[in-house]
């Protein structure tokens, strides 16, 4: 058997003793965790490291080193059914050099865990058996604690009704928050808060009874806005992106948000919100017309693009 070979199988074994479900019990996985302390075929374990790595350097980390290829389109598939596990059980940290860094960015790294890397040091070693003993009843404590981390770094959003959701962290859901809670106050005073999208597959807001109350169906295709607001005193659906670094309601994504709510029995309102005005001039040649603009720091002034009216729907 090949050294290659021994060390995939010692990685497995790792997994099972580490308490792993079944479903990461596999070659990805097990590469996975190879990568994360960077053992190559013919290192022995005491040579573990922690380098910091995204998910394209790991798949191309198990390329290079153990002939293992995988498409590129593989890279959720890596993050969603190996990394996410590691992060969850508290075996890997997720951008420990930046734990405000965006969901959705591509510079995000991972890096092994700390206590975990002391004891893959010990594998196959005569201290190895009783550290594991040490580590896995720690495990659970750990996985708490980095769970917790990662809560603390959430942007909390507070609703009219005064309960709070939070939002992954980063610049795209900062901006949101203010939507939320500076743009609504502003503009749309005593409105209800439809839906808040979110890098981060587990947060967010969505209210479906008030959607499906307003004639819109959920197994539309497309993609809904950022934010959106009904504004019940005049009956609209103000349809909000928040605008970072690209969306804005340019003239491909109003088509887009009038397809996706045709037949809303609100009228439509749309709006691209920014978080400063140099923001806004990246992209003010192509901002759609019949719609709006919200700078975040100036928020008692709006841009209407078209004046037939100020904020408000058009009819077609």
């Amino acid at each position: 058997m090949s050294a290659l070979d021994d060390k995939l199988i010692d990685a497995r074994n790792i997994l099972v003793e580490l308490g792993l479900p079944k479903p990461q019990l596999n070659e990805r996985t097990a590469l996975c965790l190879l990568s994360l302390v960077d053992i190559k075929p013919n290192d022995s374990w005491s040579e573990c490291t922690s380098p910091l790595m995204g998910i394209t350097p790991i798949m191309d980390w198990c390329n290079s080193h153990y002939k293992k290829y995988y498409a590129p389109n593989s890279r959720e598939t890596f993050r969603r059914q190996s990394i996410h596990q590691f992060i969850e059980a508290g075996l890997c940290l997720y951008n420990p050099d930046d734990p405000l860094r965006p969901v959705n960015s591509p510079k995000t790294v991972y890096q092994i865990e700390g206590n975990l890397l002391a004891l893959l040091k010990t594998y196959k070693t005569d201290a190895y058996v009783k550290q594991l003993k040490i580590y896995l009843s720690s495990m659970l404590s750990l996985a708490d604690k980095y769970a917790s981390e990662r809560d603390m770094n959430m942007i909390p959003v507070k609703l009219k009704n005064g309960t709070e959701i939070k939002l992954s962290a980063g610049e795209h859901s900062g901006l949101i928050k203010q939507i939320v809670e500076n743009f609504a106050s502003r503009y749309a005073p005593g409105s209800e808060l439809v839906y808040v999208g979110d890098t981060g597959a587990k947060h967010g807001y969505f209210d479906v009874v008030l959607l499906k109350n307003l004639g819109i169906e959920l197994n539309k295709r497309g993609k809904l806005p950022d934010v959106v607001i009904y504004y019940t005193k005049k009956n609209w659906l103000i349809l909000i992106e928040s605008v970072t670094s690209h969306g804005p309601v340019d003239a491909k994504r109003y088509n887009e948000l009038s397809n996706l709510f045709k037949g809303c029995k609100a009228g439509l309102v749309y709006v691209s919100a920014f978080p400063t005005r140099k923001t806004f001039l990246k992209y003010l040649e192509i901002i759609a017309w019949e719609t709006e603009v919200w700078i975040a720091d100036a928020p008692t002034h709006m841009i209407h693009f078209n004046g037939t009216r100020f904020l408000g729907p058009y009819d077609d």
